[in-house]
């Protein structure tokens, strides 16, 4: 499971602007982002279970993410959703992206999972419910979290949009300071008018806000490794802009 709200095109310095939050259970072992071996360049979460990730950004400035969802007819013994995700970071386009991920849901071998993936032209999200289905994602603010996207019966969603919405997101820096607060905000005792889930067997884990400017070493990076209601983000800037180098030093050569 996740929450993510995702700005598109609207900040006037960052066409992708992410705020993340990871659901798992607590005894799940994962490994905060860090640069991963091999090409392309990709920055990433482990999942030490599986090897897949649940969020990544890749060196050609994609991003892409999964978020666990219902589905009726699960196979007997599925696929990894998190490897898929990691395999969807090989592509240099979205659309690439998600065809390959639309078309291995297709086939039935997963549970339920919703992936978004996008860079600064163009974005998608994949559906892997009952029915396989993908669809571009427009310019605005999207919310995503166990079903469809932008879902106004979703408690949730409709919590985080009002939280953003109460100023206007015209910069990345307005973005991240009024996500920051709103996904660090806790559940009350009826899990409503909050986004962080602190009870049960699946409880928010840990934390991510995404910045990816046209010019990649603007790009920010904050993650938290437990839940971000109990922890500050930690800047991972550096890292990211490293791998966002590489795509930039190859132009170079070439």
């Amino acid at each position: 499971m996740a929450v993510m709200a995702f700005l598109y095109k609207v900040a006037s310095d960052s066409p992708l602007l992410v705020a993340y939050n990871r659901e798992e259970q607590l005894d799940r072992p994962s490994q905060s982002p860090r640069i991963q071996s091999g090409c392309p360049r990709i920055i990433c979460g482990v999942d030490r279970k599986a090897g897949g990730t649940w969020f990544g950004i890749n060196q050609h400035g994609m991003f892409a993410c999964a978020m666990n969802r219902y589905k009726r007819n699960v196979p007997f013994n599925p696929r990894s959703r998190g490897l898929l995700c990691r395999e969807m970071l090989n592509f240099r386009s979205p659309r690439e992206a998600a065809e390959m991920a639309y078309k291995e849901l297709h086939a039935g071998n997963y549970a339920g999972v919703n992936y978004v993936c996008g860079d600064a032209s163009q974005a998608f999200v994949v559906y892997g419910g009952n029915e396989a289905s993908m669809q571009e994602i427009s310019p605005g603010l999207h919310l995503f979290s166990t079903g469809k996207m932008d879902d106004l019966n979703d408690e949730r969603q409709e919590f985080v949009r009002r939280q953003l919405t109460l100023q206007r997101l015209d910069s990345s820096v307005t973005f991240l300071a009024v996500a920051s607060k709103t996904f660090a905000k806790k559940q009350d005792a009826q899990g409503r008018r909050g986004v962080v889930i602190w009870d049960g067997d699946v409880q928010t884990v840990s934390g991510l806000l995404l910045s990816l400017p046209y010019r990649g070493h603007g790009a920010v990076l904050q993650c938290t490794p437990i839940s971000p209601s109990e922890s500050k983000y930690e800047d991972v800037s550096a890292l990211l802009r490293q791998v966002l180098s590489t795509d930039r030093a190859s132009r170079r050569d070439n």
